[in-house]
């Protein structure tokens, strides 16, 4: 799943910059494939530490609330109505409207805008 959101979302961002994308120590994220693909896309990969719950704190708080508030007593017809309402969960609900304590009450879109608004300024 991660490895789908990460996809949509250099798809969606195309960053210019580069971008640290964190992760655990699954397999899947060691593959060199994986690795190919980060080094493409202008990705760093950073990997949590053995046994460090808190490496992985911010995914799995969002992945926490994605289940709690969309999938939670959902049973998906197949993967493609999964994908999509998840999709529609991020990009249509959470990104954009969610307001997040640790961002001072603002959306993501909104916190993000403000911040690269007073880079500009400067």
């Amino acid at each position: 799943m991660l490895t789908h959101l990460i996809r949509m979302a250099v798809w969606r961002r195309q960053p210019k910059d580069e971008v640290i994308v964190h992760s655990d120590q699954g397999s899947q994220f060691s593959s060199y494939d994986w690795r190919d693909f980060l080094k493409a896309h202008n990705l760093v990969g950073s990997m949590s530490r053995r046994g460090n719950c808190y490496d992985n704190a911010v995914a799995e708080s969002f992945f926490q609330l994605l289940k709690r508030e969309r999938i939670k007593r959902r049973i998906y017809a197949d993967r493609e109505e999964a994908r999509s309402d998840v999709f529609d969960y991020i990009e249509m609900f959470y990104n954009p409207k969610r307001r997040h304590g640790y961002n001072n009450r603002l959306s993501p879109v909104e916190f993000e805008r403000r911040h690269f608004e007073k880079l500009e300024s400067v």
